[in-house]
């Protein structure tokens, strides 16, 4: 019997390619196989082996769970054939990335795998915009929620989220660009001031990223026309941006 090959679960980071583990980029560099989300910047690709299957297994949102049986049914069987195969997910494996439920699989087959964990765009693409999701003058802590279940704003953890703001803490909400509106409402509605401050980042961590920054009385009307995936950020930390946007600072300094 062929001995069984082994699995990793990479986490790519938030979207710079320069972005991703010295761990995560061994395992794509000596993998037999690579299988890579939707997200993950196609630049990466070029570091795989000459040699190296390629296999595009990107969901579109709104795909059902079928399509990600048939992802780990691949994994299950690469592996099967001896093949090293690396994984390769968008920000970090276990951070809305569907990393435990193929890591679930794996061990119910019997497959050998290792989980590298990624730079999260929860964390680097708020970093990128100068915008820090603690501060000891601003925010003692902070929550990182979907967006994509907007149809329960009622449940726990929206109302958690809700608190949280109020509170002074950071919100971070991750795949919630084309539900804005109706989180905008729902904090209002829970009794969050209007004034809070509120980040839109799309394209984090590129060159190219747009912020845009407001408060939840306006951010609605100033993130017109931003094309998803973006991060919204909500709390007072959000003004600190004004001194600390990096970025743009080193475009001043350096233009070219």
């Amino acid at each position: 019997m062929k001995p069984l090959g082994s699995v990793y679960l990479v986490g790519a980071g938030p979207g710079n390619p320069d972005l991703i583990t010295v761990r995560g980029l061994t395992c794509l560099r000596e993998a037999d196989v690579v299988m890579h989300d939707r997200l993950i910047d196609l630049h990466l690709l070029e570091e795989a082996r000459p040699e190296a299957e390629i296999i595009n297994v990107g969901k579109e949102p709104g795909d059902d769970t079928l399509r990600q049986e048939h992802i780990q049914w691949l994994m299950i069987e690469r592996a099967r054939e001896g093949k090293s195969v690396c994984r390769l997910k968008g920000g970090d494996p276990f951070v809305f990335g569907r990393g435990a439920e193929e890591a679930f699989a794996l061990a119910e087959a019997g497959i050998p795998f290792e989980i590298v964990p990624g730079v999260s765009s929860a964390i680097a693409v708020p970093a990128y915009a100068g915008i820090p999701l603690t501060h000891r003058r601003h925010a003692h802590s902070f929550m990182v929620i979907t967006g994509s279940r907007t149809h329960d704003l009622q449940s726990p953890e929206w109302l958690a989220a809700s608190a949280l703001v109020k509170a002074g803490g950071t919100v971070i909400v991750l795949m919630g660009l084309s539900r804005l509106g109706a989180i905008v409402a729902q904090l209002l509605s829970e009794g969050c001031d209007p004034a809070t401050p509120v980040a839109l980042i799309s394209r984090g961590t590129y060159l190219i990223q747009d912020c845009r920054t407001g408060t939840l009385a306006d951010i609605e009307k100033k993130g017109e026309g931003l094309r998803s995936p973006a991060i919204i950020v909500i709390g007072t930390v959000v003004s600190l941006r004004n001194t600390i946007q990096w970025m743009e600072l080193a475009e001043k300094l350096d233009p070219e």
